[in-house]
């Protein structure tokens, strides 16, 4: 597994990345609301991207996905393709997911929204997952491995009686968009890569209410729960450091 280690000028450079990504993530807070298309929030991050922020959507025509953002809204687990089509309903959740690319360096980044009031069983599946996120990197730091992020994430999703999904991961990045290693989101302690200060990778689970299981739609690229339950997701872009871990996306829900 060759893991490409960054230097200071390297994460200098992501922070940058990672501070725009989440920028966009910001600015779209305000127009996630009942009755937008998934298509519009697409065409105003794009254009944000591009004009305001002078940087390039790394989605667009990436092994062919066709736009800026990925929006996953209900039970579809991640990677769901913006389309006029998809309308957000009163108490719906949404994840948008969103990379930019500022100089050759990639800063990905995902997070929850509601449209209107959610649902209290919404909530909870939406506010757990951000704290299992939270949990996964809290336990990075030089000496420790993938399992313990891993199972610090799976612990607190299973102790709230969700299921992690297990099909996708997170991953390496940097100038490349995925990259080694991939980090799941379930694991045992002790186990895994042993973690080294320079790397950097993405920590995004995806949680369900139901089961774990997940089935890919005709596009494919929409994935979706298989049993119809909720599915919720969070990511942040993580360096390790000299001494623990350092959040190159992080936002106003990290405060």
């Amino acid at each position: 597994m060759a893991i490409k280690l960054k230097n200071d000028k390297d994460i200098a450079k992501m922070r940058v990345a990672g501070r725009l990504a989440s920028e966009v993530l910001e600015m779209i807070g305000e127009y996630v609301v009942p009755g937008v298309s998934t298509e519009e929030l697409d065409r105003r991050c794009n254009e944000y991207i591009r004009k305001v922020q002078k940087a390039t959507p790394a989605n667009v025509g990436y092994h062919g996905f066709p736009k800026t953002l990925c929006t996953s809204i209900n039970g579809v687990v991640c990677h769901g393709i913006p389309s006029e089509k998809d309308v957000l309903g009163d108490g719906d959740i949404v994840n948008i997911d969103v990379t930019v690319i500022k100089d050759g360096w990639h800063g990905d980044t995902s997070r929850m929204y509601y449209a209107g009031a959610p649902r209290p069983e919404a909530q909870r599946l939406v506010e757990t997952t951000y704290k299992a996120m939270m949990a996964g990197i809290r336990a990075v730091r030089p000496g420790a491995r993938l399992g313990d992020v891993g199972h610090a994430i799976q612990k607190l999703a299973e102790a709230a009686g969700y299921s992690v999904v297990r099909d996708y991961c997170g991953h390496g990045i940097g100038r490349v968009y995925h990259e080694e290693p991939q980090v799941l989101h379930y694991g045992r302690p002790n186990t895994g890569l042993l973690l080294k200060e320079g790397m950097t990778f993405t920590v995004e689970p995806m949680i369900n209410i139901g089961g774990a299981d997940v089935d890919q739609l005709e596009d494919g690229w929409t994935v979706v729960t298989s049993d119809g339950s909720l599915s919720a997701q969070w990511e942040h872009m993580v360096a390790v450091t000299a001494n623990g871990y350092e959040i190159l996306t992080s936002g106003s829900q990290d405060r």
